[in-house]
């Protein structure tokens, strides 16, 4: 499969001072996740309203609070009322009330400034898995994929009238996977999606046993299919 097919995780930088918005996107930006910025709440808001309804949408906002049209506090309120989307604010190192309004009305996390690109990677890595976990997590409807049936609320799962057990393990590596259908996760982000925070040491071939044990309970040797040098995708639509 085409490594363009992978899913992508898109960032939107709010940011009007160009030479930092330039540097976050590039601190930001590799094969699994895009950047775009801009430099207004106007064209923030054009952006997420044109994309939060897509394929493309968003899946973290990293919002400067001083923007030359409006307060990056205001919009913030906003977006956690029309989007389902995680918010990082950027603020002035001795502005900490802006840190505590940006908290209370719904901001994921906070970076202040000047910071270093290290923390930078680090907090956004987290709300990505946070919002990824969010999403592939909570209650859906029930998944049906030819002879399977899925269903995620009742933790129940069939291969025709055969219910088939599974390890939490399992239930999440199965859940990402059907719901990304036809496209290749990358190992690393099922690895850290799977065994995401609180578990201080996992083995490396944790990954392969876990595909191979859902495979054997699924009967899904042809349908879970290993993209060597990627990941994993569930082929069957």
């Amino acid at each position: 499969m085409d490594r363009d097919n992978r899913v992508r995780r898109r960032i939107l930088i709010v940011e009007d001072d160009r030479t930092l918005a330039g540097g976050l996107c590039r601190a930001l930006q590799n094969e699994d996740t895009e950047t775009i910025s801009c430099g207004t709440l106007q064209e923030a808001g054009i952006l997420l309203s044109r994309k939060q309804g897509t394929e493309e949408k968003f899946a973290l906002l990293v919002l400067d609070v001083n923007l030359p049209d409006g307060n990056g506090l205001d919009f913030l309120q906003q977006v956690k009322r029309d989007y389902d989307i995680n918010v990082i604010i950027l603020t002035a190192n001795d502005m900490e009330t802006d840190i505590v309004t940006g908290l209370e009305l719904g901001a994921d996390d906070y970076i202040t400034k000047p910071f270093s690109l290290a923390v930078l990677r680090a907090r956004v890595a987290l709300q990505l898995r946070r919002a990824e976990e969010r999403r592939t997590q909570s209650p859906g409807r029930e998944i049906c994929v030819g002879e399977y049936r899925f269903d995620f609320m009742q933790m129940k799962f069939y291969h025709g009238k055969e219910q088939i057990e599974l390890s939490k393990t399992e239930q999440k590596l199965l859940h990402i996977l059907v719901e990304n259908r036809g496209i290749t996760i990358p190992r690393e982000r099922l690895f850290e999606y799977i065994w995401a925070e609180g578990e201080e040491f996992v083995e490396e071939n944790a990954l392969s046993v876990t595909v191979k044990r859902l495979r054997d309970k699924l009967d899904a040797q042809e349908i879970i299919k290993t993209v060597y040098g990627i990941g994993y995708t569930w082929v069957m639509q």
